[in-house]
């Protein structure tokens, strides 16, 4: 008999699961169907003029990895070192598992939660034992009754006829899916800023050695003034000018250094951790610690692999699944209850098939009046989803224009480098014989001083027009999706 019961229990469970879950996911989905904005940017990348010949097709510039774009050793372990220890990433990374772990909690709901109760109870009632036993004696203990049971419930369990739930869940599936897309938009960022910071703090290094050799040929050109003007050859003018060319160089050499310190301290806060002595670059020479060039391709479709573009994209399609929430709120909500179990006076007879017991109820509940509540709620689901697609399209065209921009550097960063490099040298140069001619009594010391602050001025605008054509890489690799592959 027990034997009998528990079959005839596992079947009626099995049978009141499965009916409740047939109809939790036999509901029909309001929302509307999702339709994929049209790119609102041109087909093709920009090209003629400042920007560079591309070739036709997609360069899949977002499947090469950061550690073939970046050259430099140094500079590919100081970025590995931040993908481990920043903080802003961590923050990013945990965000992503609480938004999974809450899409795992709104897919739950659209299951039936099942509850097990197990019973026992002994209530003896006197006043019946006394009447039981009056006589004979016989039947003490007669007014003792036991109580045994065992059941299985499901509580108050919706069944979404309309969706609500089952777009709730799709909702929070696309939120966690955005999040994760943001996860790969922040790690591509970090991989760019570290990029960056790495390569600012080579150049202001070679920015500091120009202004401390700059200082050392003012300071040598001093003492030549100041031993002409004590042979009276020279003039209290000369030693004069002579001096604030040093002071403006001890001033330029002392703010180099502050700015040094400073890249230091910013790619330190980037990499999570302090930056080894042997990770820092000695120099940015001609920027060779990236590729001198990427297969950009022509198609700007590729633009829609970018992790914050497919990020805006499902939040699109979570607004989208909102609506089909509000919709339902128009509708009944259907809950149903049911239990199922056994009881009995005998621990012994619990199981037994004369014992089993089921219920089962439903609910139907529906607003009259609302005041308007559930128009205005759907009203904003709807224009959350119009401000969702503006957002979409927005970072189609903010990723287009961060490309051409990036692109118009680029046609052009190598001729203004080699054209700072003529000047750089020509420049110094030119110093170079004033000084002479100043030392031979040709000319005044007016001009080998204008020729060395040209010189200067050259120089250090070298070194920015490197540091921009290297960043200038970094930037064309980043908005073109790179950075996410190792």
């Amino acid at each position: 008999m027990r034997e009998k019961g528990m079959n005839r229990a596992t079947r009626a469970m099995r049978g009141l699961i499965a009916a409740v879950s047939t109809l939790a996911l036999a509901g029909c989905n309001l929302a509307p169907k999702y339709v994929q904005p049209a790119a609102p940017v041109p087909p093709a990348l920009p090209q003629g003029q400042a920007f560079p010949a591309l070739a036709p097709g997609d360069g899949a510039i977002d499947a090469m990895g950061w550690q073939s774009f970046f050259t430099d050793p140094r500079l590919k372990d100081t970025i590995a070192l931040a993908l481990a220890n920043n903080r802003d990433l961590r923050v990013t990374i945990a965000n992503v598992e609480r938004t999974r772990a809450l899409y795992r909690v709104q897919r739950a709901g659209q299951f039936p939660t099942i509850g097990a109760n197990l019973g026992a109870g002994v209530t003896h009632n006197a006043s019946a034992a006394a009447a039981s036993g009056a006589g004979n004696g016989t039947n003490i203990g007669a007014g003792t009754t036991e109580n045994y049971s065992a059941s299985a419930s499901i509580s108050a369990f919706e069944l979404d006829l309309f969706g609500r739930r089952q777009n709730l869940t799709r909702s929070a599936f696309e939120a966690y899916l955005a999040s994760e897309e943001g996860r790969k938009a922040a790690q591509i960022a970090l991989v760019a800023e570290v990029a960056n910071a790495w390569l600012t703090y080579a150049a202001t290094g070679d920015a500091l050695g120009v202004a401390r050799e700059t200082l050392a040929s003012q300071e040598q050109s001093l003492r030549v003034n100041q031993r002409r003007e004590s042979l009276g050859i020279g003039t209290g003018l000369d030693v004069a000018q002579a001096q604030t060319q040093v002071d403006s160089a001890r001033a330029a050499v002392a703010d180099y250094e502050t700015d040094l310190a400073q890249a230091k301290n910013a790619l330190d806060l980037l990499a999570g951790a302090t930056v080894a002595p042997e990770l820092l670059p000695a120099t940015l020479g001609a920027g060779d610690q990236v590729l001198a060039s990427l297969p950009v391709g022509l198609d700007s479709s590729v633009l829609l692999r970018r992790p914050d573009v497919l990020q805006a994209e499902h939040q699109l399609r979570a607004a989208n699944a909102d609506i089909g929430v509000a919709r339902a709120a128009f509708f009944p909500s259907i809950s149903l209850t049911g239990l199922l179990g056994f009881a009995s006076q005998s621990l012994s007879s619990l199981l037994s098939a004369d014992s089993f017991r089921w219920s089962a109820s439903g609910t139907a509940s529906q607003t009259l009046f609302d005041f308007g509540g559930n128009a205005a709620n759907l009203a904003a689901t709807k224009a959350s989803r119009d401000a969702a697609v503006a957002t979409y399209e927005g970072a189609i065209q903010t990723a287009f224009r961060e490309v051409a921009d990036a692109l118009a550097r680029r046609g052009t960063i190598d001729a203004k480098v080699s054209a700072q490099q003529s000047l750089s040298d020509n420049a110094t140069r030119a110093a170079r014989i004033s000084q002479s001619r100043f030392a031979n009594g040709v000319a005044a010391y007016l001009e080998p001083l204008d020729a060395q602050r040209t010189a200067y001025a050259a120089r250090q605008a070298l070194v920015t027009a490197r540091l921009a054509r290297a960043t200038n890489m970094v930037t064309l690799y980043r908005t073109l999706g790179g950075g996410l592959q190792p």
